[in-house]
């Protein structure tokens, strides 16, 4: 299991959108388990999402890469990493 922090370019992102579209992006790489959106300050909010992603080499890299791929991405940070 992995906990990744996406931060918008943006506070004008629309954070529902810019959730389905990463979900869109990586349902065929892993599977989300949780998505919460996190305050970070100035009206900027962040999406937390805990991905169960199989234990394989170079999957995180894979799934941050695509998420990074995403228009209204502008970073994507992993928090956590755990075996399930």
């Amino acid at each position: 299991m992995v906990l990744l922090r996406v931060l918008p370019t943006s506070v004008d992102v629309d954070m529902d959108l810019l959730d389905k579209n990463i979900e869109n992006k990586i349902r065929d790489i892993c599977r989300i388990n949780s998505v919460n959106q996190e305050e970070i300050g100035f009206g900027l909010k962040a999406l937390m999402l805990q991905i169960i992603i199989p234990d394989e080499e170079g999957k995180i890299d894979k799934v941050e890469s695509a998420i990074s791929s995403i228009e209204d991405v502008s970073q994507v940070d992993t928090r956590d990493i755990s075996l399930i």
